[in-house]
């Protein structure tokens, strides 16, 4: 199914043609470039890899200093080249047209060089979107799973700590999978069963009903589901 690859911008409520008032999060998607495209017959599936932003470029001239930052490498200038682009986009996702599952739809065909826009999608359609949820570092078991904790009061020191972790004699050891203090966020995450509440071509925006992983200005991908 095809997709497009678009930043967060927040959460909005919209009202629709009932009166009904509806939590939105925003979407903001500029016309994705494709940058290759891969054969069913020679790959066995079919899928396009589209582009986002741009990234910066080193000066042309050898002996002006160059910036600090990272810029964008030959490598990445060369294969944006090949699909008319004088720029190597900041960000580059493949999405699979054959989706197992949906082997009922029309997989539809694209070029290098075709841009993938916002009308792709229509309003009232499902879609999941895929994003990285925010990243808050080490935490404790509190924050991280929810926790209770100990008493405050009578005399009690353990109060947001874990407590014992250890199943004793047999087996005298920590049990897999545990849930204790560790990193948390940053993780990627889909949204599933997401319906399109709106679009607005002429800003290159998608109203997506609910909430989806990720801070604001987050990367995130749409995706058509059947």
């Amino acid at each position: 199914m095809i997709g497009i690859i678009g930043k967060k911008l927040g959460m909005t409520q919209i009202f629709n043609e009932a009166g009904q008032q509806v939590p939105c999060t925003v979407i903001e998607a500029e016309p994705n470039p494709v940058l290759a495209v891969t054969d069913k017959a020679k790959a066995g599936f079919a899928a396009v890899q589209l582009g986002f932003e741009k990234q910066r470029t080193s000066r042309d001239s050898d002996g002006e200093r160059k910036p600090r930052g990272r810029r964008a490498t030959r490598a990445e200038l060369g294969h944006a080249k090949k699909a008319g682009l004088d720029y190597a986009p900041r960000v580059l996702r493949s999405f699979r047209l054959d989706e197992p599952g949906n082997a009922k739809l029309e997989i539809p065909t694209y070029n290098i060089g075709d841009a993938i826009k916002v009308d792709v999608f229509t309003a009232g359609e499902m879609v999941k979107v895929q994003g990285t949820s925010k990243g808050r570092g080490f935490q404790g078991v509190v924050k991280r799973h929810g926790f209770h904790g100990g008493p405050n009061t009578h005399g009690n020191t353990r109060h947001r700590k874990p407590g014992s972790v250890g199943p004793g004699t047999d087996p005298s050891r920590v049990i897999k999978g545990k849930k204790m203090p560790g990193h948390y966020g940053a993780e990627q995450h889909t949204q599933i069963g997401l319906r399109v509440e709106k679009i607005d071509a002429e800003r290159n925006l998608i109203y997506v009903r609910g909430s989806v992983a990720g801070p604001k200005n987050g990367i995130v991908l749409v995706e058509k589901q059947a």
